[in-house]
């Protein structure tokens, strides 16, 4: 790796990261090429801001060591970094075992950042990484919002707020950036494994030869209608919908749908189940909910009854 704190990329025309303009950083690094990769562009013009978070997920041998190596990086480069290592309380999940650590990662690393007062948490999911999550959930009938891919950020929590700085360049670039500052990279062996969707679709990606800055475009396209959409719910929420209580029922609100298109309905429906303050369901099950309403009965879900009819009435249980 280069001993070389002020290198210059020998690659022209690097595009630099998506980044706020203020405020500390936290780069979640693994050791792979991707995320030494954005490493590498922010060391460029961003290195006092930058905190670097490495992930022990502590389910293959090799995970201790990986992390160890984005130390010695950091290390070499004057970089502050900090090991999170996993605590499964005993044995890891048998099953599911992707989303388990996803979910537990994601935790450490909001926790990480809310202790240190760092707002911005990294990752490097690129253009490619998007054009998979397009196929994958394209496969899986999702709608306008699945279909948007992976948005550019997201709140984990109150103080820390999730960017993707790098979903603009390819994962080439990325490892090209990496080989630039003379790094060298270890790659997760499950980033290879079949039995996993992503890798699938990755290896779909190449044999037919999409074009994955295009389908990449397909879902900025459609997080702008996403947008579009929520935009209109909003209006016809504030227009359409009355709060009441009532001694038998509490807390109530009555919605006025007539004439709506379904999916303004359907948001319109999420929205009440926020203002509720009831868990905001998701897929099948408020599919289900919205037919017997429309066909005039009753239903439960979620802690809410609701009644259908010319006007929808939402109530807790």
């Amino acid at each position: 790796m280069s001993s070389k704190r002020g290198w210059k990329l020998t690659v022209p025309d690097y595009p630099a990261l998506a980044l706020p303009t203020h405020g500390p950083l936290a780069l979640a690094v693994s050791g792979g090429g991707d995320s030494l990769g954005m490493l590498a562009l922010a060391l460029h013009d961003q290195r006092e801001r930058l905190t670097v978070l490495t992930v022990d997920h502590a389910l293959r041998t090799d995970s201790a060591a990986d992390a160890a190596h984005v130390e010695a990086i950091c290390a070499q480069q004057g970089v502050p970094c900090r090991v999170l290592r996993l605590d499964w309380g005993g044995a890891p999940p048998a099953a599911n075992r992707q989303s388990a650590a996803r979910r537990q990662r994601y935790r450490a690393l909001t926790d990480a950042c809310g202790h240190s007062a760092i707002p911005y948490l990294l990752t490097a999911h690129h253009l490619d990484d998007q054009a998979e999550t397009v196929l994958m959930r394209l496969s899986r009938g999702s709608g306008v919002t699945g279909l948007s891919g992976i948005r550019a950020q997201r709140r984990l929590s109150a103080d820390v707020t999730l960017l993707r700085p790098c979903l603009h360049l390819t994962s080439d670039t990325l490892h090209a950036a990496a080989a630039a500052a003379g790094f060298a990279v270890r790659e997760d062996p499950s980033n290879r494994d079949p039995a996993y969707d992503r890798t699938r679709y990755r290896a779909l990606l190449n044999e037919v030869q999409l074009d994955a800055a295009r389908l990449a475009a397909s879902a900025a396209h459609l997080a702008d209608a996403d947008a579009a959409l929520d935009w209109a719910a909003e209006l016809a929420f504030q227009s359409r919908s009355v709060e009441g209580s009532s001694e038998g029922r509490g807390q109530y609100l009555n919605l006025d749908l007539a004439g709506l298109p379904s999916e303004l309905r359907r948001r319109m429906l999420l929205r009440a189940f926020a203002a509720l303050r009831a868990p905001v369901p998701r897929g099948p099950a408020l599919v289900d909910f919205m037919e017997r309403l429309d066909s005039g009965g009753t239903a439960q879900l979620s802690g809410l009854r609701g009644r259908g009819g010319a006007r929808w009435t939402l109530w807790s249980e």
